[in-house]
């Protein structure tokens, strides 16, 4: 009657308010487009439960109560905060467990904590009705030759409190019972609820399914064999196998021990026990945690005490709830971990950056640019300090050279990829180093945002070129060269001086004396390629530098745009994984490597430094 009461009185509050011990929480701009995917999977009639195969959205995540402690209470936020980080990344199926294991951690959580949950299963005939019968100290649960005997889950609450769990097992009220009262047995099973499940290898498929939901939501599992099922493939493939990980919550007995010798009895135990090892459930021995393996006869009561004991011992350690639950996380991060840990180191490395800068240097012709800006300073520095005869016969090289149609003078024309099909070279190279290392979604979500970035950025280079302007268009002269042009002047009209004395020698109208004019002429002579000469070697090392300098501000604005279009969202997409492989190590109990958070943050620690440079620019 205390039960009926509590489970009446837990409906009335729930229809009173449907959203009662429930939490909002979201991701922000994440948590938006999921819950608008939920709402247009509603308009459509969609299944948005985990057990339909979508993920809840944020609103149906319940919250995680503070009944857990310690490291499971960290690795449930942990797996809270990694399923919103990780929505629109990973795939709905990929998250469904991990939401499953937040919401039973949420249902449970609001039940009681001072009971334990334990479901007895086993095969068809196996004696597991017989021994939950021999647990209980009275004919609770019908046996007989029939099969399948048990077509409902049959319940046994030691104290008050547990309709909350009935009712979450789906128990119906005419199968919960009650021990008789009396003993010291019944005093050490205070807070057990016992469940006596159908047939796993019922005929009938409805009681394979109760098996299957019932064994999802108990907190402990008494598996029962017999002599002659012990290696049922479908036991150990569909179930143990399965739930290795549960050891710890996990009794294997085998019964009907009386049909067997002791000799025969110890040989299918020491069997039994090596195909759990093949299985990969750790076997309790020697005081480490694992499964506990033991051999009973539940029609003759042997070893039923011992049992019962080690029941009564679990059932107040009071830990198998949380142990459960730590063990369903420890699943869904075995399931997960393809999503978020993949071979090699994810991030951009200062190679790769500085390879996705050359190519974008190379894009706007900053190499060219400054090469020009360097011919152009020295072309106008021999023009400036040049001889007029040299610049005369250069001026016929290059009137004779630009009118020859001779086919050796012709430069080839050469197949050189274009500004954008630079830029989506250098985009697609960094994008693929970057994903390098990375699951397939990150890398998918990496390379995406590089994709978005690049879309306009040829464009933006070419209106950045023009914002800088051409360098070779007006170079800026040294204050040396009026000088040196005064002194070609003079050496041009030493030389003209020269030829006029001579010839004025030759016609008589000067005085003659042939050496003092040859001597002026030649000093012109010579000392108009002097001063060419001199100058073109004083402006080879200013000229280099202007030309440095022209291709530095042309590759530092492209590597700028670069930056802020592709480099940024890069960064930003790998710093997001970075926070959600720290959340997924949390929940998986270990650490991330620390060549892989360290590298990212050292890409994180780059690219601080990159914005703050940019401003500062």
């Amino acid at each position: 009657m205390a039960d009926g009461r509590d489970h009446d009185r837990d409906r009335a509050l729930d229809h009173q308010n449907p959203d009662r011990d429930r939490e909002r929480w979201d991701d922000g701009l994440i948590a938006r487009r999921a819950s608008e995917r939920a709402a247009a999977a509603v308009a459509v009639g969609g299944d948005t439960r985990p057990g339909g195969g979508d993920l809840p959205e944020e609103d149906t995540l319940p919250p995680l109560g503070g009944s857990y402690g310690g490291p499971l209470r960290t690795r449930l936020d942990a797996l809270h905060e990694l399923v919103g980080l990780s929505r629109t990344r990973v795939e709905n199926e990929a998250l469904a467990e991990a939401g499953r294991v937040l919401d039973e951690a949420a249902a449970r959580q609001r039940l009681s904590s001072r009971h334990t949950v334990i479901a007895i299963a086993g095969a068809t005939g196996s004696g597991k009705s017989t021994l939950f019968n021999a647990l209980a100290g009275v004919p609770v649960s019908e046996t007989g030759l029939r099969r399948p005997t048990t077509s409902a889950p049959i319940a046994l609450s030691w104290s008050e409190g547990a309709a909350g769990l009935l009712d979450r097992l789906a128990v119906p009220s005419r199968l919960r019972r009650r021990p008789l009262a009396g003993g010291a047995a019944d005093t050490e099973l205070q807070g057990l609820v016992l469940i006596d499940l159908p047939d796993h290898d019922s005929a009938v498929t409805a009681h394979r399914d109760q098996v299957d939901r019932v064994l999802g939501l108990v907190d402990a599992v008494i598996w029962v064999v017999d002599p002659e099922k012990y290696a049922d493939a479908a036991l150990h493939e569909r179930y143990l196998r399965p739930l290795a990980g549960h050891a710890e919550v996990t009794f294997v007995v085998l019964n009907q021990i009386d049909r067997l010798g002791t000799e025969a009895a110890d040989l299918v135990l020491d069997d039994l026990r090596r195909l759990l090892d093949e299985d990969g459930m750790a076997l309790g021995e020697h005081g480490e945690p694992g499964a506990t393996v033991l051999s009973v006869s539940a029609l003759t009561g042997e070893g039923v005490s011992e049992l019962r004991e080690m029941v009564a011992g679990f059932v107040q350690e009071r830990t198998a709830p949380e142990r459960r639950l730590a063990a369903d996380v420890d699943a869904a991060a075995a399931r997960l971990r393809p999503a978020y840990l993949a071979d090699g180191r994810p991030g951009l490395d200062e190679r790769a950056r500085d390879a996705f800068t050359d190519r974008l240097a190379a894009a706007v012709g900053a190499q060219a640019a400054g090469e020009a800006a360097e011919r152009v300073w020295r072309r106008g520095a021999i023009r400036a300090c040049g001889t007029p005869w040299l610049r005369l016969y250069r001026w016929y090289e290059r009137l004779r050279a630009h009118g020859s149609t001779d086919p050796r003078l012709t430069s080839p024309v050469e197949e050189e990829l274009t500004a954008r099909q630079r830029v989506e070279q250098a985009v697609r190279a960094v994008a693929d180093e970057a994903s390098r290392g990375l699951p397939a979604p990150w890398a998918q979500a990496v390379r995406e945002a590089a994709t978005r970035g690049a879309e306009g950025l040829p464009e933006a280079l070419d209106e950045l070129t023009v914002t800088i302007g051409d360098p070779a268009a007006r170079p800026p002269r040294p204050a040396w060269w009026p000088a040196a042009v005064l002194a070609q002047v003079v050496m041009t009209f030493l030389q003209i001086f020269g030829a006029v004395w001579l010839v004025g020698q030759i016609v008589g109208v000067v005085e003659p004396g042939l050496l003092p004019p040859v001597l002026v002429m030649l000093g012109g002579i010579v000392g108009g390629p002097l001063v060419e000469w001199a100058c073109e070697g004083a402006v080879k090392g200013p000229a280099r530098r202007y030309g440095q300098e022209a291709e530095r501000r042309l590759r530092e604005a492209a590597a700028a745009c670069g930056r802020a279009r592709v480099l940024d969202p890069v960064a930003a997409e790998l710093m997001r994984y970075r926070e959600v492989r720290e959340q997924y190590a949390t929940v998986a109990g270990t650490r991330a490597p620390a060549r892989i958070v360290g590298g990212l943050r050292s890409g994180t620690s780059r690219l601080g430094a990159t914005r703050a440079g940019v401003r500062g620019r």
